[in-house]
């Protein structure tokens, strides 16, 4: 995990202490869960947002609400331990970063390739194993699928993988024809 300097140096060097921890203590999937559930829930609201990011709640206050969510989520001791040290170290603000960096640090070393995959709605467990079929069809070997749901994409998906995007969205393909007709 190479540092790149602000949040991804500071995520990244939680991410691999996070990392071998979890290693040292056969964790890696559950760590991995418990980060992509927390990730999602703090991309889906607003007021999980506000709370990683508000200056004006004490540590104590954050650190009370984030164990009381982890809690209800029933994550690991490992993930409720190092969420509280992230909280009172005042990083929370860091969190999804350092997950995103965790994942990618157990797919890279498990020979995956991270597929970053927004959808318009939620899929069913049978989409999920065609798209993830279809993922490792076109890339050629594992795929490690981050899937998240924007519903401003009103259609279709947006797949990232590395440096390569495909926008099958329905706001993309309409942003693509208004551009063309304002050329026209």
């Amino acid at each position: 995990m190479a540092a790149k300097g602000g949040v991804s140096d500071i995520a990244d060097r939680y991410a691999h202490a996070l990392f071998d921890l979890a290693d040292e203590n056969k964790q890696l999937d559950a760590v991995a869960e418990d980060l992509r559930t927390l990730s999602a829930l703090i991309a889906e609201s607003d007021d999980m947002t506000r709370l990683v990011r508000s200056p004006v709640l004490s540590r104590q206050e954050q650190g009370k609400a984030m164990a009381a969510l982890l809690d209800k989520m029933e994550a690991s001791d490992l993930t409720q331990k190092f969420v509280a040290l992230v909280a009172a170290k005042r990083r929370l603000f860091a969190l999804p970063a350092i997950a995103r960096a965790y994942l990618e640090e157990l797919a890279r070393r498990r020979g995956e390739v991270v597929a970053d995959v927004t959808v318009a709605q939620e899929l069913s467990d049978q989409q999920k194993e065609a798209l993830e079929a279809a993922l490792k069809q076109a890339v050629g070997g594992k795929v490690s699928m981050d899937l998240t749901v924007d519903p401003s994409l009103l259609g279709g998906l947006v797949v990232k993988v590395g440096s390569h995007m495909v926008d099958s969205s329905l706001s993309g393909k309409l942003q693509r024809l208004k551009f063309a007709m304002k050329g026209a």
